[in-house]
């Protein structure tokens, strides 16, 4: 079956942007000019998910609005004839069908997707982690919906990071089938450095199947006391074929303040109308002052 459906976890506080994020939320922090959600959205329009949903929680109304129609806004434009910015503004409520659902009380990333079951229904669907900004073509996403039709089961994306890091991550257990491609035999979520059983660490993208609603309506609180998806990942990993990808691209933690920025210049460096100018900026930060 075709992946049509994403599910966004926009539910968090970002405790780490604080205090912009008090009345900000961090998805709606920006990557040069649109939000760091614009960037996840078109991620998956690219790789064919026009349905999506994204659970938010108190606070996070915005995110909706950002989606959604402003005719005193659009009237503006036209009226001013800027044809480019007004057609931009359009885009955003015509790329994708949004329906946003709220988390009823932030108690971890399993319980999030929980309260999106009503509308993914029985059918594979995509979960995003939207901290994660991934640089690729084809997109991330979509390279790990090609395996998913290829072999069917879930399947998570991974990459590869000094042993050290491990203890961030949720980390996996794996038997290689071919390059990039493993076998899960189980996840770890932020081992001990000598706990870990590789240094294959999880990312913000997986595929999923149905069966992972079933197994999260039965995973105990871990960590914190809160529902977790590795912890429900490592259960559906005993049950059903569950996947690892190394996918192809670079990647931003746009969670945290150093990973928002470092998106923010490689994006602006690939920009015609900024390249210039903040590659010559960067330059000028490094040479020190004249």
């Amino acid at each position: 079956m075709t992946v049509r459906k994403a599910v966004i976890l926009a539910a968090g506080f970002g405790t780490r942007f604080l205090p912009q994020t008090k009345g900000v939320p961090k998805e709606m922090l920006p990557i040069v000019d649109r939000p760091v959600i614009q960037y996840i959205v078109e991620e998956c329009v690219a790789a064919g998910m026009r349905e999506i949903v994204m659970v938010t929680a108190l606070g996070k109304e915005v995110i909706e609005d950002y989606f959604d129609l402003d005719p005193e806004l659009e009237r503006l434009l036209e009226a001013k004839g800027d044809k480019e910015r007004l057609g931009q503004i359009q885009n955003l409520r015509q790329m994708a069908d949004i329906i946003c659902v709220r988390q009823k009380g932030r108690a971890g990333n399993g319980h999030a997707v929980l309260a999106a079951r009503a509308v993914v229904g029985n059918e594979p669907f995509a979960v995003f982690f939207p901290d994660d900004v991934i640089i690729s073509d084809p997109p991330a996403i979509g390279q790990l919906a090609d395996v998913y039709n290829r072999l069917g089961g879930t399947v998570l994306a991974v990459q590869e990071v000094p042993r050290e890091e491990v203890v961030n991550y949720g980390v996996i257990e794996p038997e290689t089938i071919e390059p990039r491609l493993h076998r899960v035999r189980s996840i770890i979520e932020k081992p001990t450095i000598e706990q870990a059983p590789s240094n294959l660490t999880t990312v913000g993208r997986f595929i999923v199947t149905p069966h992972l609603i079933d197994v999260l309506d039965r995973t105990p609180p871990g960590r914190s006391g809160e529902v977790w998806l590795m912890d429900a990942f490592d259960t559906l990993s005993r049950e059903e074929p569950v996947y690892a990808y190394q996918y192809e691209g670079e990647r931003f933690d746009c969670g945290q303040p150093l990973g928002l920025l470092k998106a923010s210049l490689r994006i602006a460096s690939r920009r015609p109308d900024l390249a210039s100018g903040v590659l010559d900026y960067a330059a000028s930060l490094t040479s020190g002052p004249s």
